[in-house]
């Protein structure tokens, strides 16, 4: 089901009494909370994009032909091809994961296998969220992901946004990088219309589109990773704190 299904469903039942300003966006953003952070404690599962399940005894699959989760391909499925206008994208990041302190901050994503990359340099879509839903939509082209997320670290606003989503044009090489120089000249304008469509559709969950895009985003969803760079300072924090301890008299 989408978010937005589940909350046509919570309401439908009469589980909850309250809607909210944008209920579906929410209830997305708990859920892939729960499923980055919790990992495989966590009862949900994303068998497609912009689709959950709860886990159940049995595996869980995709439809034949069906848009692809990074959690179901293989190191060797995670190529550079171009499965269209959008090849990868992350939803709902948490702004907390990133260290906006750097010239060009790292955007850390996980590939299978334990492989992980940095999208700063990734273009295309982003959008800002607060906890009532889209607060700001807008491009990376001239400049990176990363570098255009870290103006909105400073400009006006700065205070209004927590988590950010993004649909990216490079397409991910089998290294575990991103491929800059891939080929879009082939890329029909019928394409970038549908491609378009599936990524508002995909981002904003609109109650009337039921049916979905006439396109399926196929890009390979990469759920976020915390800069590697937190857990030296916290461990450093704790080895601080034991020295003062043992310092005291």
């Amino acid at each position: 089901m989408s978010a937005q299904e589940i909350v046509d469903a919570i309401f439908d039942r009469g589980l909850h009494p309250e809607t909210g300003a944008t209920p579906a966006a929410t209830v997305g953003s708990r859920i892939y909370t729960s499923i980055q952070d919790e990992g495989l404690a966590s009862p949900f599962v994303r068998p497609i994009p912009g689709r959950f399940a709860l886990k159940t005894s049995g595996q869980i699959e995709s439809p034949p032909g069906g848009p692809k989760d990074i959690t179901e391909k293989g190191p060797e499925e995670g190529t550079s091809q171009l499965t269209g206008i959008v090849n990868a994208l992350g939803m709902f990041w948490e702004r907390s994961k990133v260290i906006w302190e750097r010239s060009i901050p790292k955007l850390w994503g996980s590939l299978p296998k334990g492989k992980a990359v940095d999208f700063c340099a990734q273009q295309g879509i982003y959008l800002l969220h607060d906890n009532q839903g889209v607060v700001y939509v807008g491009k990376a082209d001239k400049q990176g992901l990363g570098v255009r997320l870290k103006h909105h670290t400073i400009d006006r606003l700065n205070g209004r946004w927590d988590r950010f989503s993004w649909f990216g044009v490079y397409p991910i090489t089998e290294g575990g990088t991103l491929n800059a120089h891939a080929d879009f000249s082939k890329i029909s304008v019928s394409t970038v219309i549908a491609a378009m469509e599936a990524v508002l559709i995909e981002a904003l969950e609109p109650r009337q589109n039921r049916r979905g895009g006439d396109w399926k985003i196929e890009a390979i969803e990469v759920l976020q990773e915390e800069d590697p760079e937190f857990g030296i300072k916290r461990k450093k924090a704790i080895l601080d704190e034991v020295k003062n301890k043992l310092d005291r008299p």
